[in-house]
């Protein structure tokens, strides 16, 4: 039995058998639920205000004290506050939409510039995705349109995946791209240089991912249709600093803090301190605030809820 956990394939991914295996009690020893320790809780401090916000699935701190948010479809940014007030959207000319899933933020030549990643694929049969680069929107604008700065084509060296999670990591200067389907998730990374100067560029594979606590019987009776995946990441983010890297799953918040002299490829294999939460199977977006030791979480439904956790920040 102890082989029989072990992955054989690299591209090996979540499949009945996983079940089995969870069922049975095969892989990591776990609490079951109920027996994290306790600690920072999350709070909800409002819920999305404008009803075109029903998928969101990407959530990113702009520079003004304003956060971005995008939907699984469509082809607009929009803008909100903590309360998650609406303050305006913006229509992006030139980019397509398979199915945008997260949302991050580089710094260009010429200033900020927001990251749309079009990188989900639930059947995992895409030849290839993409990154649409826009300006970042300034207070007093947020209203009309986007003009496509530049987009990136990209592939993985070992076929197709569905990434859901993608962030902008400022020690390494990369954008880093973390399966959902994958078990355990699969890390790969772009240079930003590479990101914005090249029109296409295959990622490249950085480690596997396996800290996330595997989904319990209670996971599986409570929602059969997502129990599968409470477990697999549906939104990342890193500190300002680089120093901390969140990642969001349908049951928990994972918190990842880089040591000095670590990358990220080398801190992932560390086990990530867990917060359960917030309630629900719907959660897919997540963005450290822009206070130190905040973050929000927010996903989809309608009017989705937005819930702050302040966690405390690693020495």
């Amino acid at each position: 039995m102890q082989n029989r956990c072990k992955q054989a394939n690299p591209k090996m991914k979540i499949c009945p058998f996983v079940v089995l295996l969870v069922l049975t009690g095969c892989g990591p020893s776990v609490p079951p639920d109920g027996d994290l320790p306790a600690g920072p809780q999350f709070e909800m401090t409002g819920k999305l205000e404008s009803r075109k916000l029903d998928e969101a699935s990407g959530l990113q701190a702009g520079g003004d004290g304003s956060f971005f948010v995008i939907n699984d479809e469509g082809n607009r940014v929009f803008m909100i506050d903590e309360s998650g007030r609406d303050l305006g959207s913006m229509k992006v000319q030139g980019a397509g939409n398979h199915d945008w899933e997260d949302l991050t933020r580089v710094i260009g030549d010429s200033g900020p510039l927001l990251v749309i990643a079009d990188t989900g694929d639930n059947l995992q049969g895409r030849r290839k995705s993409w990154l649409y680069f826009v300006r970042e929107p300034q207070p007093g604008e947020y209203d009309g349109e986007l003009k496509l700065k530049h987009k990136l084509e990209i592939r993985y060296p070992d076929g197709a995946h569905d990434v859901e999670s993608v962030a902008f990591d400022p020690g390494s200067d990369m954008i880093l791209l973390l399966t959902k389907r994958d078990q355990p998730p699969r890390l790969y990374g772009i240079p930003r240089d590479l990101a914005l100067w090249e029109d296409e560029v295959e990622a490249e594979f950085l480690a596997e991912v396996p800290g996330f606590r595997p989904p319990t019987r209670i996971d599986f009776l409570s929602n059969p249709g997502r129990g599968l995946w409470v477990s697999q990441p549906t939104g990342m983010d890193i500190s300002p600093d680089g120093r901390t890297a969140a990642v969001i799953t349908y049951r928990s918040l994972y918190l990842f803090h880089r040591e000095d002299g670590e990358n990220w490829a080398e801190t992932f294999q560390r086990a990530p301190v867990e917060y359960e939460g917030p309630p629900g199977f719907y959660d897919e977006a997540v963005s450290f605030g822009h206070e130190p030791g905040s973050l929000y979480v927010t996903g989809e439904r309608r009017p989705a809820p937005i819930y702050r956790l302040d966690y405390r920040e690693s020495p």
